[in-house]
């Protein structure tokens, strides 16, 4: 087994992705993370940049690492500067961290026409700062930036970078695609020619790749199996232009794909779901849906006959466990579903016995998504969808009249206010409130007329909410789809109304919303239910009617 290095720089080239910016408690927070799943190095920062990372790197050490390596990250000398009264240099030294990683250039068109300098003098700067922090007694690493840009245009001078590296103490020469316009096959060629020219000095060969044509994972893969001993990248692939390698990805294909390397050490690959997600959080961006390995959508089947062959054999349909990385199977319900999916999402209610009720529910989903309804991220609606078909569903309450009315003081100050009127049992509820838009307002006057009932809400709240167009031919007239995203303090669920008016189509998801925490907190409290229409021989037309609401109302 060889063992491969993860270089972490989601802190420093991930802070440079669009909409991204990390506070000093998130860069700590996040660190703490991948020092807990097993990352080898975590780059803080650039000590020379700005005040937020000169803090980080003061307050780093005080974290519980375990056996990762914070490093900071600076630049080669500047020219015409000792490498002594270089301000970049004594930042780095400052930083305190026990490893300092230098970028310097190794393409003869940046060091003359970027920087500025003669061929020799760009040697010297990145001989002279190396050996100047080896000598402080740090480890140091070496980023040979464009080294593979370079090396198209003059490889003879891109290996002298990396060979003035290693010959002043690097332990690891790291060759960066900066533009990321390499191809796999490139990358291992000449990833192969740089360990053979540092090979002598006992220096390791890293990778660092950017995303532009979609291949940083690839090309990180193709380094690691062409000598490469160390992988740089961010979590998620965060970084400039189109990312950086994804080391999400790159750990899962190291540690369960690939045969013959090792990857952080004994940390368990289950943390990678949880590892992915927590960073999306802490940068404030939603999830990547098909991101590889981790996203949402990495094991979910929607057509039917992938749901019927994974229901036999997992393998048929998903290349690994979802479960070895932190995932899980989801089984989604659209237009192109058959019965194998409709079994699988309702066998918690032991109903995949009966091939009515199949059929009953099938019929239902078809004719609402060609009305507009989604149900991939409206499960809650889904779920109250099989009881009204089963015949089981019981309303908390029945809507009778909502009202909703926005004005303006002349101003420019909006003023949105909804009446709501409900039936709780043999009460009538007749609620007003305030709210800062329609559906906050509506939420606010049906969680008034539920409370005294239903105390339970106050758990609930709203997470989420987006308004799609269905048919936008439709023009003003067009059918609008409204998704709200709910939680409590154990579940995220979501819900869907599908209507002309905004309000309506908001006003049912808000319902179902509702109806789906009422009636999962009553299931959590009682014995587990089996849908049979037969249970409930009094429903009414309207109940059993799967589109509709049920005008019944039971206490919980």
């Amino acid at each position: 087994m060889r063992s491969i290095q993860i270089y972490d720089t989601t802190l420093r080239d991930g802070s440079q992705g669009e909409g991204i910016s990390f506070s000093l408690l998130d860069k700590l927070q996040i660190t703490q993370r991948l020092a807990l799943i097993g990352v080898d190095y975590i780059e803080g920062g650039y000590p020379a940049s700005n005040e937020k990372d000169l803090e980080y790197f003061r307050k780093v050490h005080e974290l519980p690492l375990r056996q990762s390596k914070i490093s900071a990250f600076g630049m080669t000398r500047r020219r015409g500067l000792t490498v002594a009264a270089d301000p970049g240099m004594q930042a780095l030294l400052n930083a305190g961290t026990p490893v300092c990683t230098i970028v310097g250039k190794s393409s003869d068109f940046h060091a003359t026409e970027v920087l500025r300098v003669s061929l020799d003098e760009n040697l010297a700067m990145i001989r002279e700062s190396v050996d100047f922090l080896v000598q402080a007694g740090r480890e140091v690493i070496f980023d040979a930036e464009h080294f593979f840009d370079g090396c198209k245009r003059n490889p003879d001078y891109a290996l002298a970078t990396i060979r003035a590296a290693a010959e002043a103490g690097a332990q690891v020469v790291v060759l960066c695609d900066t533009n990321g316009g390499t191809m796999p096959d490139e990358i291992a060629a000449l990833t192969r020619q740089a360990v053979d020219t540092v090979q002598a000095f006992g220096v390791g060969v890293g990778i660092h790749c950017h995303n532009d044509c979609d291949l940083a994972v690839a090309n990180s893969l193709a380094a690691v199996d062409a000598g490469a001993v160390q992988v740089q990248g961010t979590v998620n692939g965060f970084g400039e232009r189109c990312g950086n390698a994804d080391l999400i990805s790159v750990m899962a294909n190291l540690g369960l794909k690939k045969q013959g390397y090792q990857v952080l050490g004994d940390a368990s690959f289950e943390r990678l779901t949880e590892l992915s997600r927590y960073v999306y959080e802490i940068a404030n961006m939603n999830f990547r849906n098909d991101q590889p390995f981790v996203g949402p959508s990495a094991f979910a089947h929607k057509g039917g006959m992938h749901a019927h062959a994974v229901a036999r054999a997992t393998s048929s349909y998903e290349h690994i466990d979802p479960q070895r990385v932190g995932n899980e199977r989801r089984i989604l319900v659209s237009e192109l579903s058959g019965r194998s999916n409709i079994v699988a999402l309702t066998a918690q209610y032991g109903a995949q016995a009966d091939p009515v009720l199949m059929n009953k529910i099938l019929n239902a989903v078809v004719s609402m998504e060609h009305e507009g309804y989604q149900f991939e991220a409206a499960d809650a609606t889904f779920d109250l969808l099989v009881k009204r078909c089963a015949g089981t569903f019981r309303p908390h309450f029945q809507r009778l009249k909502y009202h909703v009315e926005v004005s303006g003081d002349g101003a420019g100050d909006l003023v949105t206010e909804a009446t709501v009127k409900v039936q709780v049992g043999g009460q009538i509820r007749h609620e007003v409130a305030e709210g800062e838009g329609p559906v906050n307002a509506l939420d606010a006057a049906l969680r008034k007329a539920l409370n005294g009932s239903y105390p339970n809400l106050n758990d609930m709240r709203l997470v989420d909410y987006r308004v799609r167009v269905v048919n936008s031919e439709a023009g003003t007239a067009a059918r609008i789809r409204v998704v709200i995203e709910s939680s409590d303090s154990q579940q995220l669920w979501g819900t869907v109304g599908v209507s002309e008016n905004i309000i309506e189509a908001s006003w049912m998801a808000l319902v179902d919303a509702v109806e789906y925490k009422l009636h999962r907190d009553e299931l959590n409290t009682a014995a587990p239910q089996h849908l049979d229409a037969a249970d409930n021989p009094s429903q009414t037309a309207d109940e059993k009617d799967a589109g509709s609401p049920s005008p019944r109302a039971t206490h919980g």
